[in-house]
């Protein structure tokens, strides 16, 4: 029976190569000079730790910074920016956690959307996954076009397509 896993993750490298050109970019902007700037990766926690002069900076770090990460080709909607930033000393910092793997409620949301569709798949929760199954491609094809369509704030990925 065909199938597909419908996930949500970040190519570590990726967020690495994004973060490495921001930095490049601050360091080179007339409006950042003679500023404290700090753009501090957690690989293993997947957690951005900036840090700027004030709220105005931070403001455009994290536009900067959401560029340049959709160039490197991940989606804006995989930074969390639900935390607001906080005064430190004489500088402001913010803590930025990037959404890898589907949380439970997120993942029950996917399968939701697909049950409500009336389309003839199955969806089950596999972890950090969503597999999709169905006796036909074009309903997988068409289960994909419906997460695309559907703004769940995920950035999704569809992978492991076999048939």
């Amino acid at each position: 029976m065909p199938s597909f896993d419908i996930v949500s993750k970040v190519d570590a490298q990726l967020l690495d190569n994004a973060v490495n050109v921001t930095r490049k970019e601050i360091t080179n902007r007339f409006d950042f000079k003679d500023s404290p700037v700090e753009i501090d990766l957690d690989k293993k926690e997947y957690k951005l730790s900036l840090t700027t002069a004030d709220d105005m900076k931070m403001r455009q770090l994290i536009d900067v910074l959401i560029s340049r990460a959709n160039k490197q080709g991940i989606s804006p909607e995989a930074f969390d920016l639900s935390k607001d930033s906080y005064p430190s000393g004489k500088t402001v910092k913010q803590d930025v956690q990037v959404r890898n793997g589907l949380k439970q409620e997120d993942a029950k949301k996917v399968v939701k959307l697909i049950k409500d569709s009336g389309l003839k798949v199955q969806a089950q929760i596999m972890d950090d996954m969503v597999r999709v199954t169905g006796k036909k491609i074009d309903d997988l094809q068409s289960v994909i076009q419906l997460c695309r369509g559907a703004d769940l704030g995920l950035p999704l990925q569809y992978e492991n397509m076999r048939s």
